[in-house]
């Protein structure tokens, strides 16, 4: 039985080794598909003299920068939240963890707005395929990252479950500032260029 506890000990700590490094491949591994996605969009857009359809003028800045703050906010929110589980403070992290998970979703119904509201259709041409691809994409990346925030919070109510490390929590806060990194980005290129 204490063989058994020691090789399930050991198997543990190797799994907990290899998180952070399998971790940041899946994340690079995620970047090149955005990297890919940003350089045909700027080869389009650069190929394109009128990229917007007759009587659409640009996109809704305003609403996009209201979006853009609750992200960069939310990431800031998760920062914090990470810093008071290592300083064993549960109850604040829960707070402020839960309530990033809650800016994920209202950046979503934010999003969802915009789609329904919008000039054009994924049928405008080059505007239009690109626009709901990348927008669509990272919008399938906050659900992740919302789900990830909620399964991270559930776990934070089991009693010491964080005790003996958080790499999880790590794993999905790292997921989020990459999320709202990508998503600057995309504000740069839709909406201000």
């Amino acid at each position: 039985m204490q063989h058994t506890n020691r090789s399930a000990n050991a198997h543990e700590e190797i799994h907990q080794e290899h998180l952070p490094l399998g971790f940041l491949v899946f994340l690079l591994s995620e970047s090149i598909v955005f990297v890919t996605f940003f350089v045909t969009y700027a080869i389009l857009r650069l190929k394109s003299p009128h990229w917007f359809p007759e009587g659409v003028t640009g996109l809704d800045v305003p609403r996009a920068a209201i979006n853009t703050t609750i992200l960069i906010f939310s990431s800031i929110v998760v920062h914090f939240a990470e810093g008071a589980l290592k300083k064993r403070k549960i109850i604040t992290f829960r707070w402020l963890w839960l309530s990033t998970a809650v800016l994920g979703i209202i950046f979503l119904i934010g999003q969802t707005i915009e789609w329904k509201d919008m000039p054009f259709g994924l049928n405008a041409g080059p505007v239009g395929s690109t626009f709901y691809l990348l927008t669509g994409f990272h919008g399938l990346h906050v659900i992740t990252g919302v789900i990830l925030l909620l399964v991270m919070y559930a776990r934070s109510l089991a009693p010491g479950n964080y005790d003996r490390g958080h790499s999880g929590v790590s794993a999905a806060s790292l997921f989020w500032h990459f999320v709202d990194i990508i998503w600057i980005i995309l504000f740069l290129l839709l909406y201000i260029w």
